[in-house]
């Protein structure tokens, strides 16, 4: 996943990570503060580390307010100075000047962002929700600005005239689009309005992050007596043992609560009481009657939405929303759903129907339910195929996956090269820092990871800048990927599943698409694409986690150094169509439950929380009480706080993309640098100059078809 800056204008930016204000006007240096306020605040000017990598060893928590404020006050003087300026607008004096601008603010939001995801504590969380509408309102200045959408239009309308390189003429048309997407055309009673909206639905949003991070940690699972945990390992019970030391409850034990409805231990333990506990703590972590309650957040979200929608004179959120994305409406994202919903809800029935008979085979008593599903489906994957995480995880160490694994397939394809560094300074003790070098050995930037799971958190797994890319500005990219996977105990290597593993080598896609970016602009550069445009490369990337040859150079037994044996990968690759239908329902019910919160008109009720998404998933027909929606309304941070709002169906989409490509790289000889080399020319160093459709037709040869989807993701026999 791509993290999404926490206060982008919600709906009006195609970028992933990069927000419209991103550098420093040159000429503009009477927003410079003094060299003793700069001294005191390393985020007042440029890092002078490598790659311009935040001073990590430096930054306060009291350091953000007084930035932001600087960076706000820089802006907007900026915009104010380009807006103003007497001479007729040209491209290099309105728009070059716009992605020159905002450096400051830039910067502070990057690091910052990178600090309330990954870090975070109450000081940050404070700063978090009273900034969300101050920096909604820095956008509505630029985008609401009638004086500086004149200058944009004047420059649109005569493109044609102007002698530009491509990714110019392209930038012309993104502001232009932005700027109408925004609301530059509405009348000054409708803009006041929508700033008005804009700030609450920041302000919203904020606090359904802050409330969310909070529930998850007040729903983890506290066991006191060890016999409900039979079926965790002693590492795994040693870790929980761990997670309740940190909070202070010794002799206890603790299961800390992933992002996702259901949770990794279910797959282990034996209790049924227990995973009864585990599931409903999951599944009402967000909805407790407290002030970690989030459903009253997200009704008030949803509607505040369509009413923007409709100020901007669109049917509802989603029609707004997918005005800039490859799919561009909502019902040509419902007639891609309707393809997977009936093979996959099939599928998972057949699955279902599986874990009963095991079930009832031995006199159970009860029938499947969602607390039951990873525990049954587990013992059926080893009656079936006789393979259990158990016997995999040993030969899946992080570093070993990451080095060996992620990094080699980047080497193959691209002829990457990484050395890790001990000089950079980090804003957790777990956190690595690598710099990336290209096939010439010329450096491409730095790459931190940061893999363990903490309270302060955020659920899930992301990628994103702390510098990005741009020939304009002589910038290069500083990216990092974070996961939540749990922490061994001291001493202990961490051992990953194959999830896991492809989780690795997911947000790694990411990060090749930012390291290869070769833009000028940097609200084009990289990752700044549309929503279902960002999960391709990431999705693409999966797939070398288990190729042939990448998996026979990282996996290796972490105690005798033994490669995996032939005969455990043949049955890794018997197994890989297993449960698909479950996984595969589960992301459609999520994706269908974004689409029906984003597509209710501006004169719907306030919601019902429980009963909508009931209903919701009902009219979509990917109602199964046995496989519940990966993400609830109350806990769906994609959607409410992370800027994947009527945009979760993407990941869906950009797996058809993803086997799609795949399936050429097969065809094409494989694993290759000329293949790898093709998708880097064709794809991950494009960004966003150019239509995503043209782009993918270039690489593929024709428009994407669903047929590679259904066989890689086992719902086709073909």
């Amino acid at each position: 996943m791509i993290r999404t800056l926490m206060f982008a204008f919600a709906g009006m930016l195609a970028s992933a990570s990069i927000p419209v204000s991103s550098a420093l006007a040159d000429e503009d240096m009477t927003m410079v503060p003094p060299a003793a306020t700069a001294q005191a605040n390393p985020l007042l000017t440029p890092s002078t580390l490598p790659f311009h990598a935040p001073p990590f060893d430096r930054i306060k928590d009291s350091d953000f307010q007084p930035a932001f404020e600087a960076g706000i006050k820089q802006q907007l003087a900026e915009v104010d100075t380009i807006a103003n300026d007497p001479a007729p607008a040209s491209f290099e004096n309105t728009l070059m000047a716009l992605e020159k601008s905002g450096q400051l603010l830039t910067r502070v939001e990057q690091v910052f962002n990178g600090l309330t995801s990954a870090n975070t504590d109450p000081v940050l969380q404070k700063v978090q929700e009273e900034m969300a509408p101050k920096l909604a309102a820095v956008q509505d200045a630029i985008f609401l600005n009638d004086k500086l959408f004149k200058r944009v239009e004047k420059i649109y309308a005569e493109r044609h005239l102007l002698k530009l390189d491509p990714e110019s003429h392209r930038l012309i048309e993104y502001y232009h689009q932005q700027f109408v997407l925004a609301g530059a055309k509405l009348s000054d009673a409708d803009k006041a309005r929508l700033k008005q909206l804009n700030e609450e639905e920041a302000t919203l949003s904020a606090r359904f992050v802050n409330q969310l991070l909070a529930a998850n940690k007040a729903g983890a699972l506290v066991v006191s007596d060890k016999a409900e945990l039979a079926g965790l390992s002693e590492d795994e019970l040693e870790a929980a043992a761990q997670a309740a030391n940190a909070r202070g409850l010794e002799g206890r034990w603790v299961i800390p609560l992933q992002n996702t409805t259901q949770q990794p231990d279910l797959q282990s333990l034996s209790d049924r009481a227990t995973r009864e506990k585990l599931f409903e703590a999951s599944w009402i972590r967000a909805e407790r009657g407290d002030a970690n309650d989030t459903r009253a957040t997200i009704a008030h979200l949803a509607q505040l939405r369509a009413e923007q929608a409709k100020l901007l004179g669109y049917p509802d959120y989603a029609t707004w929303k997918l005005q800039n994305q490859m799919a561009k409406t909502p019902a040509h994202v419902e007639q891609f759903l309707d393809q997977l919903i009936p093979p996959a809800t099939a599928k998972a029935t057949a699955e279902a129907a599986d874990i009963q008979a095991l079930i009832d085979q031995q006199h159970g008593g009860f029938e499947l339910e969602a607390m039951d599903w990873d525990f049954y489906a587990e013992q059926v994957r080893k009656a079936k195929y006789h393979l259990d995480d158990a016997e995999i995880k040993p030969y899946f160490e992080l570093n070993r996956v990451l080095t060996d694994g992620v990094f080699y397939a980047a080497n193959q394809l691209y002829g990457l090269t990484f050395k890790e560094r001990h000089d950079i300074p980090v804003y957790q003790k777990d956190v690595r820092v690598f710099e990336v070098y290209d096939s010439n050995r010329k450096p491409l930037g730095l790459f931190y990871c940061d893999y363990f799971k903490r309270d302060n958190k955020t659920g899930g797994a992301w990628m994103d800048n702390f510098v990005t890319q741009s020939k304009l500005l002589g910038q290069q990219s500083v990216i990092y990927n974070v996961t939540n996977f749990p922490e061994p105990p001291p001493g202990k290597p961490a051992l990953l599943n194959i999830t896991q593993v492809i989780t690795l080598f997911h947000e790694f896609g990411h990060a090749l698409h930012g390291f290869f970016a070769d833009q000028e602009y940097p609200s084009l550069s990289g990752t700044a694409v549309a929503r279902d445009y960002v999960e391709y490369p990431s999705q693409f990337n999966e797939h070398w986690a288990l190729n042939p040859k990448v998996l026979a150079h990282y996996a290796f037994n972490y105690k005798t150094g033994e490669p995996m044996p032939q005969s455990l990968v043949d049955k890794i690759k018997k197994a890989e169509f297993f449960n698909k239908g479950y996984d595969m329902t589960e992301m459609l019910a999520a994706a269908e439950l974004d689409m029906q919160w984003h597509t209710l008109p501006a004169n719907a009720p306030l919601q019902d929380v429980d009963k909508f998404e009931t209903a919701a998933l009902q009219k979509t027909h990917v109602y199964m009480p046995q496989v519940p929606t990966r993400y609830r309304s109350s806990y769906f941070m994609h959607i409410w706080g992370n800027g994947y709002q009527a945009g979760y169906y993407a990941y869906l989409w950009t797996q058809m993309l993803a086997d799609d490509s795949y399936q050429w790289f097969l065809d094409h000889g494989g694993l290759t640098r000329a293949n790898g080399q093709r998708y880097r020319d064709l794809i991950l160093s494009r960004g966003n100059t150019e239509d995503y459709a043209r782009m993918f037709r270039n690489f593929y040869g024709h428009d994407p078809q669903i047929g590679p989807m259904l066989k890689y993701r086992g719902l086709s026999g073909s």
